[in-house]
C-alpha cells in the first residue's frame, strides 16, 4: 500500500485518512510505503509499478483491487474489493477464467519508433484484422514479447486494461526473465535497506524466492513459463512491426456519434492525422505506464533542443511525475535527473508538499512527486475542454 492516489496533494483529508490506512495495513502484515512509526522515508510510488517491480515468479496468480493490476511476470486479475479482502483473509479466490487470445509479432521495430507505438498498433491492427470486433474484450491476452525486460513489457501488459482485457500474461525467454528477476531483486533490496521489511521478512522472502527461481531456470529444472503445445485460443493476432512507421496516438474521439466510443482506445491515429496544427494545452509524462527509459528520453530531448536552439522554452505546461522514488534515484545516478531539474520551473518537495490542487498552469515543466498525479485526477486535473497529450493509459475527460 502506498497512497499513490493522494500523492500530489497532501491536504487535510489525506493527512487524516492515509496514515490510518497505512497503520491498519502495516499492523495486518502488509508492506506499506508510509511507515506508521516514521522510521523510513514516506514514499508515494504508483502501486501498480511497485508490484511489477517486486513480482518474482512468472507462474504466480495475482489479484488486486484495481483494473490495472497487470504484471509482466505472472497472470494478474483486477477484482472487486470484496474478492481481494476474502483472498487476503483466506488465501483463496474464486472467479471465472475466460478464454485467451494469443498475440505474436513479425518484422522488426524501426529504430525511430517507441514500444508504446507498438502497443497502440496492437489495438489498431487487431481491430482491422477482426472487422472492428475487439477480440481482447473480457479475455486474457497472452503476449509473446520474450526479449523485453519487465519494465518495458509492463508497458504492454498494463495497457491491456484499456484494451478491455480481463488479464494478460507475458511469455518471456529464459535469459530475459533472469535479467528481469535480477532487477527486481535489486529494487527489493533497496526497500529492505530503507527499513521497509516487516517482522515476517516478506521482502527478504521475495529475494529468496527470486534466487530460487533464477537457479531453477539456469539448471533447466523449471524453465520460463510457456504455453502448452496443444493450447487453444479464442483468436490469434499477429502484429506486423514493419508497417509501424510513425508515432501513434489513442484519440478520445470526442465527436464520435456513438457516445460509447468516446474516451476509449478504439480510435488509434497516426501523428500525421493532425496535420501539425493540433494545439496541445497540457503535456503529462507519468502514471504506471512510464518507466525509467521514458524519463531518460525526456531528458535527452530537452538536451537536444538546447543544443540546437541554445535554450529550452515551453509552449504549454508539461507535468512530469516519475512513478517511483527508485526511478528518481536511478536517474540521479545515471545523470539524467540533473537535466530534468535544470529545465524545470517547479520541483516537488517531500518536506513541503502541496496542500491544494493546482488549478492553473504556467508554460513550464513541473517535476511532480511520484504518484498517480493527473492520471488519477482526484487531485490534479486538466481544465474542461483542454487537449492533453499524456502517457497515461486512460483517456480522461478534463
Amino acid at each position: 500500500q502506498s497512497g499513490c492516489h493522494t500523492a500530489s496533494v497532501w491536504d487535510k483529508k489525506a493527512q487524516a485518512n492515509i496514515p490510518k490506512l497505512m497503520k491498519f495495513m502495516n499492523d495486518f502484515g502488509v508492506i506499506t510505503a508510509r511507515d506508521p512509526k516514521g522510521e523510513y522515508h514516506a514514499m508515494t510510488d504508483v502501486i501498480h509499478k511497485v508490484l511489477n517491480d517486486i513480482t518474482i515468479d512468472e507462474w504466480a496468480i495475482i489479484i488486486g483491487g484495481d483494473s490495472h493490476t497487470r504484471m509482466s511476470k505472472g497472470v494478474a486479475f483486477g477484482a472487486d474489493s470484496g474478492t481481494v479482502a476474502l483472498a487476503l483473509a483466506t488465501g483463496e479466490a474464486s472467479m471465472p477464467i475466460p478464454e485467451s487470445v494469443k498475440v505474436t509479432f513479425k518484422g522488426a521495430m524501426q529504430q525511430h519508433m517507441d514500444f508504446r507505438d507498438v502497443v497502440h498498433a496492437t489495438q489498431l491492427q487487431m481491430l482491422q484484422q477482426f472487422d472492428g470486433e475487439n477480440v481482447f474484450q473480457g479475455r486474457i491476452i497472452e503476449v509473446h514479447i520474450g526479449t523485453l525486460l519487465a519494465d518495458q513489457a509492463f508497458t504492454f501488459t498494463d495497457w491491456t486494461a484499456e484494451m478491455k482485457a480481463k488479464a494478460s500474461i507475458c511469455i518471456s525467454q529464459d535469459d530475459t526473465l533472469i535479467q528481469s528477476l535480477e532487477i527486481a531483486k535489486n529494487r527489493i533490496q533497496i526497500m529492505i535497506d530503507k527499513g521497509m521489511d516487516n517482522h515476517n521478512q516478506v521482502l527478504q522472502g521475495l529475494i529468496n524466492k527470486a534466487n530460487k527461481r533464477i537457479e531453477e531456470i539456469k539448471t533447466g529444472i523449471k524453465p520460463a513459463l510457456m504455453p502448452d503445445t496443444n493450447a487453444k485460443y479464442y483468436a490469434e493476432v499477429v502484429i506486423d512491426l514493419d508497417i509501424i512507421n510513425e508515432p501513434m496516438i489513442a484519440d478520445p474521439d470526442v465527436n464520435n456519434v456513438d457516445v460509447s466510443k468516446r474516451y476509449t482506445h478504439d480510435t488509434i491515429r497516426d501523428l500525421t492525422f493532425y496535420g501539425g496544427d493540433k494545439k496541445v494545452d497540457l503535456g503529462f509524462v507519468g502514471s504506471c505506464m512510464v518507466h525509467k527509459d521514458d524519463l531518460k528520453i525526456v531528458s535527452q530531448m530537452l538536451k537536444n533542443i538546447e543544443t540546437q536552439t541554445g535554450s529550452v522554452s515551453f509552449k504549454a505546461p508539461l507535468v512530469v511525475a516519475a512513478p517511483t522514488y527508485n526511478i528518481i534515484d536511478e536517474l540521479k545516478a545515471e545523470g539524467d535527473w540533473e537535466y530534468l531539474q535544470k529545465y524545470s520551473g517547479f520541483e516537488f518537495s517531500d518536506a513541503l508538499p502541496k496542500s491544494a490542487a493546482r488549478t492553473e498552469y504556467e508554460n513550464i515543466m513541473y517535476l511532480e512527486r511520484p504518484g498517480c498525479n493527473l492520471c488519477m485526477g482526484n487531485q490534479e486535473k486538466a481544465a474542461k475542454g483542454d487537449t492533453v497529450m499524456a502517457t497515461s493509459t486512460r483517456l480522461f475527460q478534463g
